[in-house]
């Protein structure tokens, strides 16, 4: 499946959005670290279920990193060397 990178300056609309991919990527890290350790943590209480679930977030999480990423390699490769993106972009 080829991954196509964010146009330049494009804004996205309600039918076709973009998103940050850097803060993307921050916050499906972060989602993965604490759900993995809330899992850990709740399993070790001797909640199975809610484990369960946190680990089913975590599984989310780290496809969405990779997607991210995946992404964010596609636009480096299209863009002049040297091009910095800020959190946000």
């Amino acid at each position: 499946m080829a991954v196509k990178p964010q146009p330049r300056g494009a804004r996205g609309t309600i039918g076709h959005p973009f998103s940050a991919l850097n803060l993307r990527l921050v916050l499906a890290t972060f989602g993965l670290v604490v759900s993995v350790v809330l899992g850990v943590l709740t399993a070790r209480a001797g909640y199975p279920a809610p484990a369960v679930i946190l680990f089913v977030l975590a599984v989310v999480a780290a496809i969405d990193v990779v997607v991210v990423q995946r992404r964010r390699v596609a636009r480096h490769r299209d863009e002049p060397p040297g091009t910095q993106h800020s959190l946000f972009e």
